[in-house]
């Protein structure tokens, strides 16, 4: 489940909540459910690929990104970002450049040999490397991608995602299991609230993706998906 947040992170979760239903990054399809990477059934998807067309989001986003970093794990803590591919990259490379950072991104496979076989861009020992993702629903790409770093001589200790399902247990836990404290900007708790607010579904759409956020498990389970 999602942890607490603070005001300043809970005002961003719903400034970036109505950015991804103002471009239509959000869709409710309870009667033929979505099944996720990780396994699980899910009435609701978020693609935030999408903001790549849209400026205004994609600023407010970096921002955004940039604050919780500053503010979550602080000033000069951050030698570099890291993109996992694909969707990761432009994120990656948003916030690097709002923060005069270098960049790298993570293949998700080796190409060729060596310990950089996976990462491309100029990468030194020791570097405090954030690994930047644009959603999590569980934390087992982020840990391949951040093993793929430590492997190639960074530190990685962080990884930062626009949108994390804070919903299907286990995520966040998982990642500290590997020394890896999880970062996000938005939750579905955010898109209901914002959705509702600004009547952009149904109030039974709404009313649907309440009783799946109050037991995902339990509905993944009975919608054909994984369970605990």
């Amino acid at each position: 489940m999602a942890s607490t947040r603070n005001s300043r992170q809970a005002a961003a979760g719903k400034t970036v909540a109505k950015f991804l239903l103002d471009i239509k990054a959000v869709n409710f399809r309870p009667e033929e459910p979505y099944k996720l990477t990780a396994g699980w059934a899910s009435p609701v998807y978020i693609d935030c690929r999408k903001v790549i067309s849209f400026p205004e989001a994609r600023q407010a986003i970096t921002r955004l990104a940039k604050d919780e970093i500053l503010e979550s794990i602080g000033p000069g803590k951050i030698d570099a970002v890291a993109g996992g591919e694909t969707a990761g990259i432009p994120y990656a490379a948003w916030i690097s450049d709002a923060m005069n950072l270098p960049m790298q991104y993570v293949r998700k496979k080796p190409k060729g040999f060596g310990r950089m076989a996976q990462i491309e861009g100029d990468l030194h020992d020791g570097q405090n490397v954030i690994l930047v993702e644009d959603l999590a629903s569980s934390g087992d790409s982020k840990i391949g991608f951040a093993k793929a770093l430590r492997d190639a001589g960074a530190k990685c200790d962080h990884c930062l995602v626009v949108f994390f399902y804070g919903a299907f247990p286990g995520a966040i836990e998982m990642l500290a299991k590997e020394g890896i404290a999880l970062h996000y900007l938005a939750t579905w708790h955010d898109v209901i609230a914002v959705a509702e607010e600004g009547k952009y579904f149904s109030p039974q759409a709404i009313a649907g993706v309440r009783e799946f956020v109050k037991d995902p498990v339990g509905w993944s389970v009975a919608h054909g998906g994984k369970g605990a």
